[in-house]
């Protein structure tokens, strides 16, 4: 009954900010449309619904220090076991350790540069010449290769929902990263720079570990300490969008968006929001915690939410269509813990 007050709550939020989020979805379209050059048919896609296309019951366990208020079956991160919290010097604010799932990253994932499976499968030609991503199979295992382009999506800061603005990230609608203007993410060789430990990690011993995780993701959450493995999707490194261990593009496209979302920790750009070290402020993970985030299909069909590293097995199928299916959109939860005051 709780779950369903709040998804109530939820609802009515949504429908009156949704007019907002079109407008800013819209002049979004509108710019990429007026740089075309070029528009093919080969960019599949539609328009992410902000109502019909979002799992809210990702936003569960809500949970006040360890006191869950609202549990669900989806697997959560620890939270600081006391419920009062201080933040600020030299006098200090007291307030309520809060802990919730939070939509932020709308993600394409597509094999066709400068096409975008969350706008409804527009495509357009800058004039850059990029690679083509592409999927290859053999009797043995296939490879395949992906670009990324990386939204800013915070649902709960424009529908006003749940805890105040501080602790909620605030931003627009907005296309933040795109990969085809990214080198790194193209070439293994140049990855390297930002992922030298991956030496480390290539061989059969450190890739044997990765089943440990792939059980773990898959019966609860993944294992941080295996931080090279990406659960039953595959290994981490290197950092870039060229898998080499395709079993199916759902498989590999969602491996594809791990990887990028452990780049932008790397990078600094990502950082760590969960755990009792983030409730006055973010901090730099730079060795990201897979623990600390979810994703959800969106495009061409939308699914419910899973840890990073979970067998795709549990919701690929009839997720990929043939011709009109062939590019994804995922939604990215991530973990917040924060004092409200």
């Amino acid at each position: 009954m709780h779950h369903l007050f709040i998804l109530i709550i939820i609802s009515k939020r949504i429908i009156s900010s949704f007019l907002k989020l079109v407008k800013d979805i819209t002049l979004t379209v509108i710019l990429i449309l007026l740089c075309s050059q070029s528009v093919q048919a080969k960019c599949t896609g539609r328009f992410a619904n902000p109502i019909t296309d979002v799992c809210w019951e990702c936003i569960f366990p809500i949970s006040i220090g360890g006191v869950k208020l609202f549990s669900s079956d989806n697997p959560d991160t620890d939270n600081p076991s006391l419920p009062i919290c201080a933040c600020g010097v030299p006098v200090p604010r007291v307030g309520f350790a809060a802990g919730f799932w939070e939509p932020v990253r709308l993600v394409d994932v597509t094999k066709t540069p400068f096409c975008f499976p969350n706008l409804g499968g527009i495509e357009f030609n800058p004039g850059v010449k990029v690679g083509t991503g592409s999927v290859s199979r053999s009797s043995s295992h296939g490879t395949s290769s992906w670009h990324i382009h990386w939204y800013a999506y915070p649902l709960l800061y424009w529908l006003e929902l749940l805890v105040d603005f501080a602790c909620l990230e605030s931003a627009p609608f907005d296309l933040a990263y795109i990969t085809e203007l990214d080198p790194m993410w193209q070439d293994d060789d140049l990855t390297f720079i930002l992922n030298p430990e991956a030496v480390l990690f290539g061989n059969p011993a450190a890739q044997a570990a990765c089943a440990a995780d792939c059980v773990a993701s898959s019966a609860a959450k993944p294992l941080d300490s295996l931080f090279w493995c990406a659960g039953c999707q595959g290994s981490m490194y290197p950092l870039s969008g060229n898998i080499q261990a395709h079993t199916g593009s759902i498989q590999s496209g969602l491996l594809a968006v791990e990887r990028f979302t452990y780049k932008l920790h790397r990078e600094l750009i990502e950082w760590g929001t969960s755990g009792e070290k983030a409730l006055c402020q973010r901090y730099p993970m730079p060795v990201m915690k897979k623990s600390q985030y979810r994703a959800q299909l969106t495009v061409p069909v939308p699914s419910t939410c899973y840890p990073y590293g979970k067998s795709t097995t549990f919701f690929e199928s009839g997720k990929e269509i043939p011709i009109v299916g062939e590019d994804f959109g995922f939604l990215v939860w991530r973990k917040r813990n924060c004092c409200v005051f």
